[in-house]
């Protein structure tokens, strides 16, 4: 009921005092499907949305991250109802969808019949009536099977019409089957009544309704979840944390060259009592203020801050004294993520920041407030403003974890602003009991020597931790960029008060002051009694942390009593799970410590050491801590063991072998950094991790080839692995019962077949058969990607896919290219490109009906499964018969349409596989010339600086002047001068392209006088000098067309083409040879010509 009664509120409320969600949250709480209320499917497909109301009349759909996210979700859906579910598409509504359309009638072709500005689907319901009516922009639809086929002729437009259609039906299920399934209060007997109705008999659709019906509920339940899901992940600002970032960053501001910003100003000095800046029309839309941002490196950014976060708008409008509010950007979650994807200024002086602005709190009244802010500070801060700790940098839309305290927060610093703002808000706590510490250190018995000073405050600790971050940041700057991270913090509890704490809580409390304080006997019986808490649980883990427990434990592993060092190691390998213990072990220096137990005669004690330092090492700044501090060549050196390829251990051996399990696995954690694999390789690690590779223990073989695949992507890693007989074991181990151990056989492969060598040896190792039969286990997704990724590196030699096809991979790959994540689809079509080379799989494709779904993965935005895709359906073309179905689906212009995406490689990509659809398309230049504004695009492409979209964009127009109409229109956009631009380049596959297309220009109007004046006949002599036979064809055929016009003679003359066309008479090559000599006709018929002339 209260999502009722949100949902009337009147569309003209603005902020309350209190808070800055009222009315905008108020929408955005509408987001939950109404099925949850008791409520029928159609109020669901609605309302799962975030509805708004600007001034007066009918909600409409805000284009937001979650919004598109369902809308793409039900457009899936609708698209493929036709494929599916054949027989439920083709039943007529009980009254058509009827919405305002953007389509016009020219978007219309085969099946459709267009009578000036009406459209009518040919298909007709019993009564005569059209299932599908355009007049003027008035559309109606009257079955699934009519919405598919819409969805797929609007293209790009489809999420513009979807939206378009819920607006305008609000409860579609009535449209669909009738009002009786409409959204009603209280119980919904809407199935009891289909029940009914198939009961009677009466009604020979009513089963096909009811599955029509079950279907929908079905979409329901995932918009639901959809939705349940972004709630769960969603950030909201608010006036408060915007402000105090604000005037943080206002701190760091102005003219000098280390500040962070320029300057940083609000657009409006009025303040509201709710803290918003932002007018009250705007308050609607969930926005608090507007922002002029400066950065060193960029023009000025007006950004909007809104509760949804913030984004980049249209920046001031000087002529209205207003702002274009429209959003230009995606969302992040706050202003610092911001400018460190906008300014690399910004991220460089951050990081030089001294940070001593910072005044002292009062640490006694704020106790509970600073606690909070530790807690976050280690985590969410960290992750928000540390650059040196992430790659990628985190949106709103990709999730982070969701703050709802309720206190004034004070937005607080990263790692580096935290040890020392937040240590001095401690320090004057930490004098008051630095006595109590010292005594409570030497009561302890002498059996407990200590390396350190004792049990330190933290903020000793702290300090500590920040010297060793500075001195490293030229390092840490230098780290490979490409190394996974932790990008996704676990989420920090907030315990707003001593009554919420669990009892574990205290119990471990308890224990910390006999662990602080005592002799070894009570030390070792209270790290016992803590092991016997679920360490697991993120209660204790954190409990630990907040109680003082965690630097306890790191300073016992500084002691010589072993049995000490065991029970907190193990603890601390236990707890390490947690992101926030890791970073803090980290910031202890409690990886330090745990190198130096690496060296230990006792073989328990280097086991929990190397395995915490696995845990501990998933991050970047741990991984170099444990490098520098000479962790890789210890770690390396537990591998060393006789008992390698022993099968019956005797105890001794297990606990070696157990050592090289942890030490691999510490090794796998830390080759996520380009550093540490050159640092185990020149530790001597490969040949170690080669020896256990032919193991035969499975807990070992994990690791081991963990870290294998991790160093894979280093060429001299690929190298070795080869060289050293690691293949045929990577093979063997294929067939192995555990999956994990196959997917990273089959990652290592992946990264290895890059190498020609390899790919050879993987087939005569007999590792196809196992790669193609580990293709049929469809539900683990991991193992999925590495093998067909497996699969498509190894496709790229021609061996390999004749035994490909004797496995039947293809058409096992066609079944696999729907409802796969995209990591999967990448590799499936990577291989099904490879595999088009050979003309039967393009056969088989066609006859396991892949190209439909091929077609279609071409409206996707991954840029790398738009080359895969683009290359597959480019290969797939060079058979007739697919061109077919291609331009059948409108395949063709999809190509085209990407070359308007900004991704080099794809538009290349694109431009290739329309060469192929230009060759073998039926009218190919009617196709070309349908496609508005098509050549004029495709020309705009030659003033591109990659040497790939050149070679590839001369290619497509090679094809495209062979129709002379698509030649006159190219030329009239400029191709000449556009090609000839081009001339003077080394690249041969560009120079080959180039020549061909030139030759083919040369066949309109004066083009081979103004390719002569626009200085391109001289550079294509020079092309002859190539040591690549196929550019002296292309050139030899340009040369010959341009030689048609007299002056192009004389230039090719004094460039010296005719002794290298002589050589080039002699060719082999018949086509060469006729356009070589047909150019030296031409020239000596006008030197022939000259002479008479001049001398009669």
């Amino acid at each position: 009921m209260i999502l009722e009664v949100l949902s009337n509120l009147n569309e003209s409320m603005i902020l309350s005092e209190s808070s800055v969600w009222s009315f905008s949250d108020c929408v955005y709480s509408l987001r939950c499907p109404l099925s949850i209320q008791g409520k029928t499917m159609g109020a669901a497909l609605a309302r799962a949305a975030q509805w708004t109301a600007a001034g007066y009349g009918t909600g409409t759909l805000q284009i937001t991250p979650l919004n598109e996210a369902l809308l793409n979700q039900i457009i899936k859906f609708a698209e493929d109802f036709s494929t599916r579910h054949p027989q439920e598409a083709v039943v007529v509504f009980k009254e058509p969808l009827e919405w305002k359309t953007q389509l016009g009638c020219s978007a219309f072709g085969e099946g459709y019949e267009i009578d000036g500005a009406t459209v009518k689907s040919e298909a007709k319901d019993e009564d005569g009536q059209p299932l599908l009516l355009l007049t003027a922009s008035n559309l109606r639809v009257r079955n699934f099977d009519q919405l598919s086929r819409l969805l797929q002729i609007a293209m790009e437009k489809k999420l513009k019409e979807a939206q378009a259609c819920l607006e305008a039906n609000r409860d579609p299920i009535v449209k669909i089957l009738g009002p009786e399934y409409g959204t009603v209060e209280g119980e919904d007997k809407s199935m009891l009544h289909l029940l009914e109705k198939v009961k009677q008999g009466d009604d020979p659709e009513t089963e096909k309704k009811m599955k029509i019906f079950i279907l929908l509920h079905q979409l329901d339940m995932q918009l639901l979840n959809s939705s349940l899901k972004h709630i769960s992940q969603d950030i909201r600002l608010s006036p408060a944390a915007v402000n105090n970032e604000v005037n943080l960053l206002k701190n760091f501001s102005g003219k000098g060259e280390d500040t962070v910003l320029e300057s940083l100003e609000y657009t409006s000095d009025y303040t509201f009592s709710n803290g918003c800046r932002a007018p009250p029309w705007r308050q609607v839309h969930g926005e608090i203020c507007y922002l002029i941002i400066k950065p060193h490196d960029t023009d000025p950014l007006c950004i909007t801050c809104s509760t949804a976060g913030v984004f980049l708008n249209g920046g001031e409008l000087k002529s209205k004294g207003d702002i274009d509010y429209e959003r230009k950007s995606d969302i992040y979650k706050d202003i610092v993520t911001f400018l460190r994807e906008r300014s690399p200024r910004f991220v460089e002086n951050m990081a030089k920041q001294q940070y001593t602005f910072f005044k002292e709190p009062t640490y006694e009244k704020n106790y509970q407030r600073v606690e909070v802010v530790d807690a976050k500070v280690s985590g969410q801060s960290q992750n928000h403003y540390d650059y040196t700790e992430k790659s990628v940098h985190e949106k709103v839309k990709s999730s982070a974890a969701k703050s709802k305290s309720t206190d004034k927060k004070k937005l607080e610093p990263s790692m580096k602003w935290k040890n020392i703002g937040l240590s001095a808000a401690r320090s004057a706590k930490a004098a008051k009991n630095v006595n109590e510490e010292q005594r409570r250190s030497s009561s302890m018995s002498t059996k407990i020597k200590k390396k350190a000073t004792g049990i330190s405050s933290e903020s000793v600790k702290m300090q500590s931790s920040l010297k060793c971050k500075i001195s490293d940041k030229s390092e840490e700057v230098s780290e490979s960029s490409s190394e996974t991270e932790e990008d996704e913090e676990q989420p920090v509890r907030h315990q707003e008060g001593n009554t919420d704490l669990p009892s574990e809580y205290w119990g471990i409390q308890k224990l910390a002051k006999y662990l602080k304080g005592g002799n070894p006997t009570a030390t070792v019986i209270a790290l016992c009694s803590m092991r016997d808490f679920n360490l697991a649980q993120e209660t204790c883990q954190l409990a630990i942390r907040d109680v003082g427990c965690l630097e306890v434990l790191i300073n016992l592993l500084d002691t010589e009593e072993i049995k000490c060092q065991i029970g907190s190691l193990k603890i601390l390998k236990e707890i390490s799970q947690n992101t926030l213990i890791r970073h803090a072990i980290a910031d202890l220096g409690g990886l330090e410590i745990m190198v130096k137990i690496l060296d230990s005669p006792d073989k328990d004690l280097k086991c929990l050491a190397a395995e915490t330092i696995a845990n501990v090492a998933r991050f970047k700044r741990a991984r170099r801590t444990v490098r520098l501090h000479g962790g890789i060549k210890r770690l390396v050196g537990l591998l060393e063991c006789p008992s390698v390829r022993s099968t019956g251990l005797t105890l001794y051996q297990a606990k070696d072998t157990e050592i090289a399990r942890c030490g691999a696995l510490a090794l796998w954690s830390c080759s996520k950094s380009t550093k540490n694999k050159e640092a185990i390789r020149k530790a001597g690690g490969i040949p170690l991790l080669a020896e256990w590779l032919k193991s035969s223990h499975i807990s070992i073989l994990t690791p081991v080839v963990g870290t294998l695949q991790e160093c894979a992507s280093e060429p001299s890693y690929r190298l070795a692995i080869r060289t050293e007989g690691m293949i045929e074991n990577l093979v063997n181990n294929l067939s192995s019962e555990h999956e994990e151990l196959q997917m990273h056989c089959a990652s290592a492969i992946f990264k290895c077949a890059e190498d020609k060598e390899t790919r050879d040896l993987v087939r005569l190792h007999g590792g196809l058969q196992p790669l193609s039969v580990l293709l049929g286990n469809s539900e683990n997704k991991q193992l999925l990607a590495a093998v067909t990724g497996a699969i498509w590196k190894c496709a790229i030699s021609g061996e390999n896919v004749s035994k490909f096809h004797d496995y039947k991979v293809v058409e096992a790959l066609v079944g696999l290219l729907t409802d796969q994540p995209e990591e999967v689809l990448i590799n499936i079509v990577g291989a099904l490109g490879e595999c088009c080379q050979e003309p039967i799989n393009r056969a088989i494709i066609r006859q396991c009906g892949g190209i439909p779904p091929l077609v279609k993965l071409l409206t996707g935005t991954n840029q790398a499964l738009l080359v895969n895709v683009t290359k597959a359906v480019g290969a797939c073309a060079t058979e007739p018969e697919n061109m077919m179905i291609i331009d059948r689906l409108d395949g063709v212009r999809l190509l085209w349409s990407l070359l308007k995406n900004p991704n080099p490689d794809v538009q290349a990509s694109a431009a290739w596989a329309i060469c192929p659809c230009i060759e073998n398309a039926k009218d190919a230049g009617e196709m070309v010339r349908s496609f508005v504004g098509g050549l004029e695009l495709i020309v705009n492409l030659l003033k591109s600086k990659n040497k790939e979209v050149l070679a590839s964009v001369c290619a497509a127009i090679t094809n495209i002047a062979k129709d002379e109409e698509n030649l006159a229109v190219i030329t009239d956009h400029g191709v000449v001068p556009l090609l000839s631009n081009l001339a003077n380049t080394n690249n041969d596959k560009l120079r080959r392209h180039l020549a061909e297309a030139i030759s083919h220009c040369c066949m309109w109007g004066s083009n081979r006088v103004t390719f002569g004046e626009s200085k391109a006949v001289a550079p294509l002599v020079r092309y002859l000098k190539s040591n690549d036979p196929l550019v002296h064809r292309a050139t030899a055929q340009a040369l010959y067309q341009l030689s048609e016009d007299p002056s192009n003679c004389i230039t090719m003359h004094e460039n010296g083409v005719v002794k290298l066309l002589l050589t080039m008479v002699g060719s082999t090559d018949e086509t060469l040879q006729e356009a070589a000599a047909g150019c030296i006709a031409n020239i000596r018929r006008l030197a022939l010509a000259t002479e008479k002339a001049k001398y009669g």
